[in-house]
């Protein structure tokens, strides 16, 4: 479980790289403008993403801050947020690397800020979540960016390991 979890990280950076630089084709209004999605624009979407890293890279190890909700700013811009993404994407990997297969069965407790009260869940549920939440908002940010007429983008995990990741086939 450990090597699947340490690919979906691999696949999770791949990923991000890809719709980082599609996102460098827009414009600041394109970026920023409301699409109807979850979290409203690309740039919205994106924002998000790196909240909820953040949130739950403090739920697994306790470090860095806790954004006061889903949808504060954290970055302005496409450069800022591209720089914190590729700072986060490497804190995952890392952190990914110091797990053993124990380290996956143990139970972990925390709070949310959408509901009150204490939430248990093991460890490799959480981290599953974590990637399944990237997979539907990159979904997100796909329909974006089609939706203003840019090239599809290709963000199948068997097109990232025939493509790059056949270290872990």
């Amino acid at each position: 479980m450990l090597k699947h979890f340490r690919m979906l990280a691999d696949y999770n950076r791949w990923a991000n790289v890809q719709l980082y630089n599609a996102a460098t084709e827009l414009s600041d209004a394109e970026f920023n403008e409301d699409r109807g999605a979850f979290f409203g624009s690309l740039h919205g979407t994106l924002n998000h993403l790196l909240i909820a890293d953040r949130l739950w890279m403090h739920r697994f190890n306790g470090s860095g801050g806790v954004p006061a909700s889903l949808d504060v700013v954290l970055h302005d811009t496409l450069e800022g947020l591209c720089s914190a993404r590729e700072a986060e994407d490497r804190n995952i990997a890392t952190w990914l690397e110091t797990l053993d297969a124990d380290a996956l069965a143990v139970n972990i407790t925390y709070t949310s800020i959408l509901r009150p009260g204490a939430i248990t869940v093991p460890l490799h549920a959480a981290i599953s979540h974590m990637f399944n939440h990237h997979t539907h908002h990159r979904g997100q940010c796909h329909t974006i960016l089609t939706s203003m007429g840019k090239p599809s983008l290709v963000l199948d995990l068997l097109h990232f390991l025939r493509s790059e990741g056949t270290r872990w086939m």
